[in-house]
Order: structure tokens, then sequence, then C-alpha cells
């Protein structure tokens, strides 16, 4: 139930990526950026874990891309797509 995840507690902060990318406010705002688009494409009838576990899937794919900040935002709404067209539970677990 998407109503009950609060995408805010899973949003990235700039010191979350101060390690890893050059401007880490730009990196931030763009794995937010991703965060988002995840979940608002993501049924409201889903269940919790479920959501849960695409965000955390998304947030280690994208955390340490190191061509983060490269990607366009058409390139982004296909990979949204892609990968809730594509999530299997079991290759999760």
């Amino acid at each position: 139930m998407k109503q009950f995840v609060d995408i805010h507690t899973l949003l990235s902060t700039p010191e979350d990526m101060e390690d890893i990318h050059d401007d880490s406010e730009e990196a931030s705002d763009k794995l937010n950026l991703i965060l988002h688009m995840v979940f608002d494409r993501i049924e409201e009838d889903e269940e919790t874990d479920r959501i849960n576990n695409i965000l955390s899937k998304t947030w280690e794919h994208w955390h340490q891309d190191r061509y983060l900040l490269d990607i366009e935002v058409d390139d982004l709404v296909d990979w949204v797509d892609h990968l809730l067209s594509t999530w299997d539970d079991s290759e999760e677990s």
C-alpha cells in the first residue's frame, strides 16, 4: 500500500554522495529525482515491502553510478519504466 511508504525517509542527502561524486549536491538531487520517478509510477495498491524493495534497488543501482550526473531525464523515464515492467521479487530477495 503506497500510502504507507514515506518517500522522504528514503531520499538522499549531499553527504550520502560526497565520497563518490564531485558535485554531491547535484548527484543527490538526481538520485532523488529518480526515486520520486519510481515512486510516482508505482501502483497505489502495491505492497509496502515490494515498494521498499524497488526503491532500495533503485538507490543501490544509482548511488554509486559514475554516470549519474550525465544521464538525461528521458533516459531515466525509460529506465524507470523498464524497472517496473520487469521487476521480479524473487530475484531481489
